[in-house]
């Protein structure tokens, strides 16, 4: 093995969360060496957020040329996957080639190498023959990968999980979709609207299982009314592929056949790979367990999706504020004339990135080093309506024995809801802790789902009074003024 090259700082794996760490702490003048096999960015710009919005955009625009005729006029839609596919390619992901990401990297001052990175011991990293001791630690943000399950035959046949359905040129004719959560739903309306023959097939007993049951009512109704297909409670048993259709059989005797089938049942971490045995970390976990300030073990951290903690991109750039303050201000408290690379004299001057840090954290912030505070998670189902959500659910909030009251109103008993008219499906449900007087949990179900949550978001995370929302003035018409009436309906 190579002697190890001292470095301040090794992050493997360069997705959202571990490029902005090792790209803000090379800007603050450590040496930092970022360790990519993939493509830097990860998912979200070439396979998730960037390009499946891409997608929804042009079938939201084809589903609302679809309404015109109940609204102002008529209009004859023509669905063409072309200019879409092209827009993904060229614009969102530059045909799957992370140079530009290489280069915006190396340009802020880190060393990029490619390949496969693990832990051969506290603070080394191995990547080929290369060995890299970090004086300060290591980051990890390796992410995650399609969770395919152990159905009898899947493992043989050509299924898609989302890299494919993304990169798909041509649409089939029809599309079976194994798994009804939020990429699931989001990927069947889109391949509906285009005139693709979808099915989908969730073992729970409803699709968004994850949030309230009135939103999984809305965004199922939604899909059927897109002419999706959705069967739940029917669990995979079987799959076989004849070299040109797919087909699934269930429990109970079902079986459902199409041209081509997408897996999207989850997503797990492969621990396994990263060498955390020779920290003495054990691999037998999901997802790497983490404290309040990303910590796995000492000088160890981790970002993003294999931490557990919800596999968005705004948890990634969350949690790598407060590894990029942690870092900087164990760099600060390092002894200065034990450090031969000189990084000490450069480390003052990059506190006041974390001091900023430490004031932008959350309300859980201590000393110069924000903690890790989930309680205000905001998440966005793209569907149309769009679905919304932040905090507890009802039943997570009952679960806990909290002393709930509850508050919904249909987005369409408001007056923006009504003039909006055709395609005015949704809610606001709002949960709130009695005793303490605050909102601890919403949903925000419409047109602008993801916008009107916002409010709600700030609403759970300062704990705002009810009494102060109550007392709030919402501007009319607008949808997030149903606030106010799911306000007044808090029984």
């Amino acid at each position: 093995m190579a002697e190890p090259e001292q470095v301040d700082v090794v992050v493997v794996g360069l997705g959202v969360g571990g490029e902005e760490v090792a790209g803000r702490l090379a800007e603050a003048g450590l040496s930092v060496v970022g360790v990519e096999r993939d493509l830097v960015g990860g998912e979200c710009p070439y396979w998730g957020c960037i390009p499946s919005k891409m997608m929804i955009r042009a079938a939201n625009a084809l589903a609302e040329a679809r309404r015109v005729d109940g609204l102002a006029g008529a209009a004859e839609v023509r669905p063409d996957w072309a200019p879409v596919a092209r827009r993904i390619r060229e614009e969102a992901t530059d045909t799957w080639d992370d140079r530009v990401a290489v280069d915006r990297f190396v340009g802020r001052g880190g060393r990029f190498v490619r390949g496969a990175g693990r832990l051969t011991g506290p603070g080394r990293v191995q990547v080929d023959d290369q060995v890299f001791q970090a004086r300060y630690g290591v980051v990890l943000g390796t992410g995650t990968r399609p969770a395919v399950p152990p159905i009898e035959g899947l493992a043989d046949t050509p299924y898609w999980t989302n890299h494919q359905a993304i990169e798909v040129e041509e649409l089939p004719d029809s599309l079976l979709v194994l798994g009804g959560g939020a990429i699931g739903l989001e990927l069947s309306q889109v391949f509906a609207r285009f005139g693709v023959r979808v099915t989908v097939v969730e073992a729970l007993d409803r699709v968004l299982a994850v949030e309230e049951p009135e939103a999984s009512e809305v965004a199922a109704a939604a899909l059927r009314a897109d002419g999706v297909e959705i069967h739940t409670g029917v669990r995979a048993e079987r799959v076989d592929h004849d070299g040109q259709r797919f087909t699934l059989r269930g429990s109970g005797g079902t079986s459902f056949t199409a041209e081509r089938l997408l897996v999207v049942t989850g997503r797990r971490a492969h621990l396994e790979e990263l060498g955390l045995d020779t920290i003495g970390v054990e691999t037998g976990h999901r997802f790497l367990p983490v404290d309040d300030r990303m910590r796995v073990a000492d000088d160890i951290w981790a970002v993003g999706d294999v931490t557990g903690e919800g596999a968005f991109t705004h948890i990634a750039m969350y949690q790598a504020a407060i590894v990029i303050a942690d870092i900087l201000d164990r760099a600060r408290h390092s002894k200065a004339g034990a450090d031969p690379s000189g990084t000490a004299s450069v480390v003052g001057g990059a506190m006041g990135a974390a001091s900023s840090l430490s004031t932008s954290g959350s309300s859980g912030s201590a000393g110069t080093v924000p903690r890790a505070d989930y309680r205000a998670l905001p998440r966005v189902t793209f569907t149309d309506p769009e679905v919304g959500a932040v905090g507890l659910t009802e039943q997570q909030a009952r679960e806990r024995g909290i002393n709930v009251q509850v508050g919904f109103t249909k987005l369409s008993s408001s007056a923006r809801g009504w003039i909006h008219g055709v395609g005015d499906e949704g809610f606001i449900k709002l949960v709130a802790d009695a005793d303490q007087g605050v909102l601890i949990g919403a949903t925000s179900v419409g047109p602008a789902g993801g916008e009107v949550l916002s409010g709600l978001v700030v609403a759970v995370h300062a704990a705002v009074p009810l009494s102060q929302l109550r007392h709030m003035i919402y501007a009319y018409p607008t949808f997030h003024r149903a606030i106010e009436d799911a306000l007044r309906n808090l029984s």
